[in-house]
């Protein structure tokens, strides 16, 4: 385990490159020698390295061209590299073929960058390694490490040499989030900042240092000029943590929430009328959030236990003699998901589709699982639920949130009496993708009905009697009992049956 207690700024700490890409960071050190240019990896590679924690991403910077380091270095590598240069950006980027698979790595020059007060795009300029290490975002992400060989002018070795201008160590030792610079700066600079600010509190499990914190609440409406899909992007970092209300209790507090996903800040708080409240729904949502997170990594499962609830504000109402009410809450949120994926450039395809359905059918198990486990209300539930049904599953059982013990021992004990009827059913009969024997286009040509509510009335009398066990599965004992249905409505067929 590393101390960090073991490591300042000036300490050599070249055995702390992974071994894997030791090789490749000794050759960019001596291309960068060979263009006399001092070179640096920074970033989040270096934060990770101290936290032990893996890392994709190496960014290298150079106090001089980016691209000619990375073109000097693909000569040197061969046929093992491919090289990409992006001029407009002055970036390049080299992917690295071996043995243990592809690396790659972004090539930079050293610069300084400012924004105008209304505009996403910075005005770069040419800048010194203190110029970029200050222009970094938070101080863990503001350590760098020197690949030059060639010693400095006192003749000390630099090769693995750490540069913590910003005590960057010392928040990564102590678990703390904070800027560089004055947060009002950082945070003006890239207002996207302040959600990788939550983000990184999210992912690590560190607390927002108390100036950047007020930082983030005074510059919070600046985030309206950033894009929505460099928000969503964070967004879903922040989801796909482990403990993810982390996050979305720290966008609510500093004043993100309401912001970037008003729907979701109009769940908090809680309304008390006669001497009767109804919980929070915001907190109830993050505890579902987290449950879930600890059963599944799919990021638009955990999409459907932040929404499932989203229709409450919307659905609430007051009942002298019930209280506070939710009627029907589970379909004004399905139907408000697709409006929310539009605004949050979330994508609209069978993902979207996908989070209407769970959100739309989560309260039907635990309908089920409160009443007595009938095989109609299994199959029609599997039927409606389809390839889903195990994620829906999940999804309300990650929904029991009561205090109460042994009502929460209760519901789970039903929800399993649930998935014992699942299962016989489902080796029994596949109604996940079951499809009714009768149309509608038969009942009408049948009948000679126009499309109309005795035509639904018929399909549906046959579904439930299938469902019910009264009829087998089949087009044949359907059609007789469409028949026989039919008559009891007065309805005759309109041709020879």
């Amino acid at each position: 385990m590393i101390r960090l207690s073991d490591y300042s700024d000036g300490t050599l700490c070249g055995e702390l490159l992974r071994p894997e890409h030791r090789p490749l960071f000794e050759a960019i050190g001596r291309a960068a020698d060979g263009l006399g240019v001092d070179c640096y990896v920074v970033g989040g590679y270096v934060r990770d390295l101290f936290l032990e924690r893996p890392s994709k991403d190496i960014d290298v910077v150079v106090v001089g061209s980016g691209i000619e380091v990375a073109k000097a270095l693909k000569k040197t590598l061969g046929r093992g590299a491919t090289l990409s240069v992006f001029r407009n950006f002055g970036t390049a980027q080299v992917k690295w073929h071996h043995d243990g698979g592809e690396t790659e790595v972004e090539f930079v020059g050293a610069r300084r960058e400012s924004y105008s007060h209304d505009s996403r795009k910075p005005v770069v300029e040419d800048g010194t390694l203190e110029d970029d290490i200050s222009r970094r975002d938070f101080t863990v992400n503001a350590l760098a490490i020197c690949l030059n060989h060639t010693p400095d002018a006192d003749g000390r070795e630099r090769y693995g040499r750490l540069v913590d201008m910003y005590d960057g160590l010392y928040d990564l030792e102590d678990g703390i989030i904070a800027t560089p610079l004055d947060p009002d700066i950082t945070f003006s600079d890239d207002p996207l900042r302040m959600m990788r600010c939550v983000r990184f509190a999210t992912q690590l499990n560190f607390q927002i240092e108390e100036e950047t914190f007020e930082g983030l609440r005074r510059m919070a409406e600046r985030i309206g000029i950033i894009s929505g899909e460099r928000i969503i992007d964070e967004l879903n970092k922040i989801i796909l943590s482990p403990v993810p209300s982390i996050g979305f209790v720290l966008l609510e507090q500093c004043g993100l929430l309401e912001l970037i996903f008003p729907e979701l800040a109009a769940m908090r708080g809680i309304e008390t009328r006669n001497g009767r409240a109804h919980k929070d729904n915001f907190y109830h949502t993050l505890e579902v959030l987290d449950n879930i997170s600890r059963n599944t990594s799919s990021l638009f499962l955990r999409w459907a236990a932040l929404l499932h609830d989203i229709g409450k504000p919307r659905s609430k109402r007051w009942d002298a003699s019930a209280g506070w009410t939710f009627h029907n809450h589970n379909l004004i949120g399905q139907r408000m998901v697709q409006g929310i994926f539009r605004r949050l450039k979330l994508p609209m395809d069978e993902r979207m589709h996908y989070v209407e359905k769970l959100v739309g059918l989560h309260m039907r198990p635990i309908a089920i699982a409160d009443d007595e486990v009938t095989d109609h209300a299994v199959r029609k539930l599997l039927f409606e639920a389809g390839e889903d049904i195990d994620d829906l599953m999940l999804l309300c059982e990650a929904d029991v949130t009561s205090k109460n013990r042994e009502k929460k021992a209760r519901f789970l004990e039903n929800f399993q009496l649930v998935r014992e009827k699942i299962a016989d059913l489902a080796a029994r009969d596949d109604y996940r993708t079951w499809q009714n024997p009768i149309s509608g286009e038969e009942i009408m040509a049948t009948f000679g009905l126009p499309p109309s509510r005795p035509v639904g009335d018929l399909k549906q009398a046959v579904k439930d009697a299938i469902w019910d066990s009264k009829i087998p599965n089949t087009h044949e004992a359907a059609f007789r009992f469409m028949l026989e249905k039919a008559a009891e409505m007065g309805l005759t067929p309109v041709g020879p049956s």
